[in-house]
């Protein structure tokens, strides 16, 4: 009996980045960290063709995305500027159109008590997932991350780590990006290894 074709595990994933500008750097705990995974991530999106979604908040006053992210973010399906503290707003809203298949979002940024949270909440609120990528979201107090984690994850949010969710996309090492992504994966597991243990070492997040 022949083998069935590789299928990929998540079949409408999204990747959201929430606000990791400039004018955030000297504040957010281990912002540097945050930018490494947001990094590895907006690379697997782009060898798995995922969509990606970023936004600034007051960007004004606060800067543009830092200036690390923007060549990964040529291509990104929305770069929008807002006021509010959710990214669910109508520029990126109206890429997830009610009658479209359940997206899976995995959401990295800043900060995780407030923007983060409350995209998430409207994204659960519309009916998709929600992937926290705990590796790749912070706060000014890094107290307030667990709390809003622990939130999330209540409400129905799924709490993971970066690596986690690029496998999980995949879901077969028979699909023909595999091989692209296990060098990736080994490229940045210097990052990955500094990432977690800079933002959950020492602090019960899950």
């Amino acid at each position: 009996m022949a083998n069935p074709t590789p299928q990929r595990r998540l079949h409408n994933p999204a990747v959201f980045v929430c606000d990791i500008q400039e004018g955030f750097r000297p504040a957010i705990f281990e912002f540097e960290k945050i930018i490494k995974t947001t990094t590895k991530l907006l690379r697997a999106a782009a060898l798995l063709s995922i969509p990606t979604y970023v936004t600034t908040q007051n960007r004004n006053r606060l800067g543009n995305t830092v200036p690390e992210l923007l060549p990964l973010l040529a291509n990104a399906k929305s770069d929008a500027d807002k006021t509010r503290f959710s990214m669910w707003i109508p520029s990126i809203s109206s890429h997830f159109p009610p009658e479209a298949p359940r997206a899976e979002v995995a959401i990295v940024g800043i900060e995780s008590h407030i923007c983060v949270t409350q995209t998430a909440l409207d994204l659960l609120a519309a009916g998709h997932g929600v992937y926290i990528i705990a590796d790749g979201v912070s706060s000014c107090n890094r107290e307030e991350v667990p709390i809003a984690l622990a939130r999330l994850r209540a409400a129905g949010a799924v709490v993971t780590t970066s690596e986690s969710w690029i496998y999980e996309c995949m879901g077969d090492a028979g699909i023909g990006e595999f091989r692209g992504m296990v060098k990736l994966v080994k490229e940045t597991g210097p990052d990955t290894k500094a990432s977690l243990q800079g933002l959950l070492g020492g602090i019960s997040k899950i």
